[in-house]
């Protein structure tokens, strides 16, 4: 059996983290290294998606309630306009197998990302 993620762990109040929205089956928290003004994580309580393929795959309502959560934290956050970044595979930088949602705000140009 493999180890709890990151994500895992802190749901579990193990590892400490402020959750700044929740719904059933979904949380989001900041983002420990922020790569924009608003950098957040939300993140499936499930850890049975490793990426967004998989999810978009296995649990489509699940992935449509990620995106209303980004929705949603982005406009409490920020202006309402946002980033919404999956990163899939190592080789996309992804570092944590468990899928989860980067939502980036503030101050943003059209070129800060790839546009």
């Amino acid at each position: 059996m493999s180890e709890p993620s990151v994500f895992t762990r802190i749901l579990r109040g193990e590892i400490p983290s402020e959750v700044i929205a929740e719904t059933e089956n979904a949380f989001a928290i900041r983002d420990i290294a922020p790569q924009a003004p608003v950098h957040l994580l939300v993140i499936p309580k499930t850890e049975r998606y490793r990426t967004v393929v998989e999810l978009a795959a296995g649990d489509p309502d699940l992935l449509s309630e990620l995106v209303g959560l980004a929705n949603a934290v982005a406009a409490e956050h920020s202006d309402g306009d946002f980033r919404l970044i999956f990163n899939t595979g190592p080789g996309a930088g992804q570092t944590v197998f468990h899928v989860h949602a980067h939502v980036l705000a503030g101050g943003l140009s059209e070129r800060s990302l790839g546009g």
